[in-house]
């Protein structure tokens, strides 16, 4: 007999597609409570009335990614200041190839480009 507590798992989800990191769960969870400014003017202005989910803070293997569309397979990052840094430009290379091999489209926009030219990044 199946017991109360029986839940058909799902075969396939989104957090299965991406090798979901539970690891992540908790910066993840972290980083939706504490936005940058930036990240929470594109949220609420942009974002948040797409007519498609927009998921925020989203891990994908051992990344996490600012705002992800699914049905779009787009992540978008906002880059602040921090993220101009020599060191990290090889980084940033590694961390989009491997969303690039999930066929996910990457678009970055910095902190500048949201706080100047909103009407631009949208």
């Amino acid at each position: 007999m199946i017991g109360a507590d029986f839940r058909p798992r799902r075969k396939s989800t989104i957090f299965t597609m991406y090798n979901y990191n539970k690891s992540l769960v908790k910066n993840a969870q972290e980083l939706r409570k504490n936005m940058t400014k930036e990240e929470r003017i594109i949220w609420h202005d942009l974002l948040k009335r797409l007519p498609s989910p927009v998921k925020r803070q989203f891990n994908i293997e051992n990344y996490i990614v600012d705002f992800y569309i699914p049905c779009k397979k787009t992540v978008i990052e906002i880059d602040g200041a921090q993220h101009g840094r020599e060191q990290d430009l090889e980084a940033y290379k590694e961390r989009d190839a491997v969303l690039e091999n999930y066929g996910i489209t990457v678009i970055r926009y910095t902190n500048h480009d949201i706080r100047t030219n909103l009407n631009g990044v949208s």
